[in-house]
């Protein structure tokens, strides 16, 4: 996850091997000075263990961490192209900023809004408002509404005043690729009365990325004549302009700068605006410009009750009347009627994919339409280099110095507009199952762009910070990316939902043969990430595994952070070693392998090279038996991890002195104990693993003791959701440094209380002796989730990052929409399905085995009902000996359909209760 403080052989095909050797003919640069040569054998570079790829000698080649992986790049996909492409030109592409327009490329327009805040800084000047913050300053903010690709309608209350701001695009009439856009804003009073306004004084500004020259407007003070405020001219849109048009009495001022440096842009503004202070002893701009401006900033002064609407239009060719017909067509009453139809389509759209029943109350479908909404409306548009820690074997000589990954483009989600705005790649697992359920399109196009960024190796950046803006908001310290570290390969998570969304009938032909085709192409890739994790993360034992990138060197860290894993503090062994074995990355890593499966079995052999018996796999990490011996521990009733550990770990006061002689006080970490080869003793999240990956058998009676954990409220249940770590654990809620206070040591998650869910869901459905016990806790664990961030959402106007154990009060960053947001399919009870495989007892035998298409039939009868594809068949056999810890569960004989595999809901706590078809809803 983020930091606290911010945040086996396949031959390549010889037709890629061009594209290497130019790539490597380059020299490549060892920031910040260093040159060196290639530190592998210039005749072999090898991925993995195995892809071998022969490539000419050079005197100088790219270190293979950033070779790009050689295979076609899937954002190349024809279903990208054409239409797609065009209709996703242009958007809020912008989320670190409170609002902000741009186009999918690197070098684009960027347009975005800043205005002054009523308090003032330490300077006695006004705060300027511009990039997002996670403060006080603002009530609240966040998309209301939005729909991915052409509408979005944004709230900012600030102190006494709403700033509503609306974004809609139209093709109408419009020669400019990606067509013309409008931003409406509305500044409202907010609890005074209408007649009593105050002035504001908001500033909309204009960049060229490029550094294109910008042609400002004859009558930008003056706009009654003309309401041209810019215009130009570009390759990508031809010649566009923008224009100001608004009923309400306003007063226009500029400035112009060279440099589109819109990371400081608050800061140039607010010094124009001083410098103007002193002269006139008025609050405006300079009404100047820099010679060859490439950004212009437009002072829009005003009061509340007052509404003001931009126009940009692209593709100018004809008459200046047709120029006018299209600005008169996106401003004043016309605007209003397209935002009033974009905004019944949304509501209509929101129905219609999510199911939310009439009857519940509005704040919690309020809550639901900001989960999607924000979600959408936190997509965002990146260009840039990672930064990647140089391999020990270059001429490196300090931790400052780093390599360049290839210039690459990233269309993605981001956890939070004001605190991680920038792509994290477990993270976008979680969010894309809530997006494709809204526009699998989009979500398709995300996890092309993330499996792009792959190097040779397999390995993909954990955090992606390209471009000035996403650096602007990340401290220095976690910006370099390192390669041995890896992230949960959450999406495989999605990948594994759209194939059984296509066995269920939720996609007609053509989109099935969409998401095919990107599974066939994104097959290459994703064989290799599995490679890179099976050979890179691999522990000493036979299907073991476990998260490197730990300090085993540290005196500060009471326990040495997993960062990669995602769980940052959560407590793992004490002394970090070789040894170690973590049962979430096991579980991970089982996902992998049945998602690897699940594809080749969709798809089909078609002779594409396989590196991996994946078959052979799934079994070795749902053998239960060997995961109870490697993780299970009988007295706590708990998988644990397995590692180096003592208990007797403190934080203590020490002197210290530095450098230059001084002594300091310092908190360091001292070791009472000898720490040993053992299960740590820690349950939390991570100890659920094999219960949210299905592991369990549901006859089993270690299921049995798993829901007596999740419900136990001396440990992790609360009425609030389940806390991340139990409070039985002796690092319950403790700093893990001086400074670093608790993160995953007792908060309430939403991804993993989500993922817990729906594991409830499906032991309640599935044929066993602790269906009812399931469900019970299912029902109120649900309920617990969805009251509190409703209640939350209503008393702070966000979701948030976390919740506090005790209280249930949001935490940590703002408009985390982001994983908070599958609320919504908490909601609307839309689980993931991980419903192919077995469950495997260690002695040849299956506990229990899903068919699928395909398949051979366990029944001699399918079921039929609508179309031949809905011939799914899930079958429940129960095995006569069961394994140890199997026992209390009894000999159960029989089948079982489990009605979700078909695409039925089920509205009884009884798996033969009333069942409908999907469709019926």
């Amino acid at each position: 996850m983020k930091n606290k403080d911010q945040s086996h052989c396949v031959k390549s095909p010889p037709a890629r091997l061009g594209f290497l050797r130019s790539f490597t003919n380059q020299k490549t640069t060892l920031h910040s000075v260093h040159r060196f040569q290639i530190y592998s054998d210039p005749q072999m570079m090898m991925t993995g263990a195995s892809h071998k790829i022969k490539i000419a000698p050079d005197e100088f080649q790219i270190p293979r961490v950033i070779t790009p992986f050689p295979a076609p790049k899937l954002s190349h996909l024809p279903m990208f192209q054409g239409d797609h492409k065009e209709s996703l030109y242009w958007g809020t592409y912008r989320p670190q900023v409170y609002f902000g327009v741009r186009a999918r490329t690197p070098q684009s327009l960027v347009a975005g809004l800043m205005w002054l805040g009523d308090e003032k800084d330490d300077g006695k000047q006004h705060v300027m408002r511009h990039f997002c913050e996670n403060s006080q300053d603002l009530k609240s903010f966040g998309w209301r509404e939005h729909n991915g690709i052409d509408f979005g309608r944004q709230e900012l209350l600030d102190q006494d005043m709403v700033l509503e701001t609306s974004f809609l695009k139209s093709k109408e009439g419009s020669l400019g690729y990606g067509g013309d856009w409008s931003v409406r804003i509305n500044l409202i009073n907010k609890g005074l009365n209408d007649e009593v306004k105050r002035t504001v004084h908001v500033f909309f500004y204009l960049a060229d990325e490029g550094g294109n020259v910008l042609k400002l407007g004859k009558n930008v003070l003056d706009l009654k004549e003309s309401s041209l405020l810019a215009s130009g001219s570009r390759a990508d849109v031809g010649k566009w302009q923008m224009h100001l048009k608004s009923e309400a009495h306003v007063e226009t001022h500029y400035c112009g700068f060279k440099t589109p440096d819109i990371v400081n842009l608050s800061d140039a503004v607010q010094k124009n605006l001083a410098v103007q202070a002193n002269k006139s002893v008025r609050l405006q701009l300079s009404d100047t410009s820099e010679d060859s401006s490439s950004i212009y900033v437009f002072q829009i002064s005003t009061t509340t009750q007052s509404t003001i609407d931009i126009a940009f239009v692209s593709g100018i060719r004809g008459e200046s009347f047709d120029v006018e017909q299209r600005i008169m067509s996106l401003t004043g009453s016309p605007l209003s009627s397209l935002l009033e139809e974009k905004h019944i389509a949304f509501d209509a759209k929101f129905k219609e994919c999510f199911h939310l029943s009439e009857k519940l109350h509005s704040e919690t479908l309020m809550v639901g339409k900001a989960a999607i909404g924000n979600m959408l409306g936190g997509i965002g548009y990146f260009y840039g280099q990672s930064k990647i820690q140089a391999p020990k074997m270059t001429q490196a000589k300090s931790e400052d110095e780093f390599l360049l990954y290839w210039p690459a483009e990233l269309y993605t989600a981001v956890p939070s507009r004001p605190v991680f705005p920038r792509g994290f790649l477990w993270d976008e697992g979680f969010h894309q199952l809530l997006v494709w359920r809204w526009d699998f399109r989009i979500t398709l196009e995300i996890l092309g762009n993330w499996l792009d960024l792959m190097n040779i190796d397999g390995w993909i950046p954990r955090e992606q910070i390209l471009g000035d803006e996403a650096l602007s908001k990340i401290p220095k310290q976690y910006v370099v990316q390192i390669p041995s570290n890896g992230n949960p390969p959450t999406l495989l998570l999605v990948i594994r939902d759209l194939i059984n969304g296509i066995r269920a009938e939720k996609f007609n032909k053509e989109e099935r043969d969409e998401i095919l085709s990107f599974l066939d192409l994104a097959f290459l890739r994703l064989d290799a990430w599995f490679q890179w994790f099976n050979t890179s993360q691999k522990g000493k034992e036979m299907g073991s595994y476990y998260w490197h990138g730990r300090d085993s060197l540290t005196n500060r860290e009471l326990n040495p952070q997993s960062l990669s894993s995602g769980f940052d503090d959560y407590p793992r062994a004490s002394h970090p070693t070789e040894d170690e074995r973590h049962v979430d990355l096991r579980c991970w890593m089982y996902l992998a392998a049945d998602c690897m499966n699940s594809i080749i079995e969709f798809l089909g052999e078609k002779g594409r090279p396989v590196t991996v018996d994946y078959s052979s796999t799934v079994k070795l990490l749902s053998d239960f038996n060997l995961l109870n011996q490697m993780h299970y521990d009988h007295d706590l009733g708990a998988y644990l991890d397995f590692g180096n550990h003592t208990e007797d770990v403190r934080l203590v006061w020490k002197e210290v002195t530095g450098e230059d002689g001084r002594v300091s006080r310092e908190l360091v970490r001292e070791t009472f104990g000898k720490p040993e080869l053992r299960l740590v003793p820690h349950i939390g999240y991570v100890s659920f693993f094999p219960f949210m990956f299905r592991i369990i058998p549901p006859t089993s009676s270690i299921l049995e003791k798993q829901l007596e954990l999740i419900s136990n409220r001396s440990i992790v249940w609360s009425d609030y959701g389940l806390l991340s770590l139990g409070k039985t654990s002796s690092l319950y809620m403790k700093y893990n440094t001086e400074h670093e206070a608790p993160y995953w040591r007792g908060a309430i998650w939403m991804n993993m209380n989500y993922m817990i869910l729906s594991s409830l869901h499906h032991y309640s459905i599935v044929d066993g002796p602790y269906m009812d016990k399931a469900r019970t806790i299912y029902e109120e664990l649900r309920s617990n989730l969805i009251r509190n961030v409703v209640r939350n959402y209503d008393e702070t106007g966000y979701i948030w990052e976390h919740y506090d154990q005790t209280k249930g009060t949001g935490e940590g960053g703002r408009v985390f929409t982001g994983w908070s947001a599958l609320i919504l399919l908490i909601m609307s009870e839309e689980w993931y399905v991980l419903a192919h495989g077995s469950y495997m007892l260690g002695d040849g035998k299956q506990e229990q085995q899903w068919e699928t298409e395909g398949s051979e039939a366990v029944f001699s009868e399918m079921l039929k009902k609508g179309s031949s594809n809905m011939k799914k068949v899930a079958a429940a056999e129960s095995s006569s000996d069961l394994s140890e810890g199997n026992k209390g569960g009894g000999k159960k004989k029989g089948r079982q359909l489990d009605p979700v595999l078909l695409g039925f809901k089920v509205t009884s706590n009884r798996i033969m209760g009333e069942i409908h078809r999907a469709d019926d809803f």
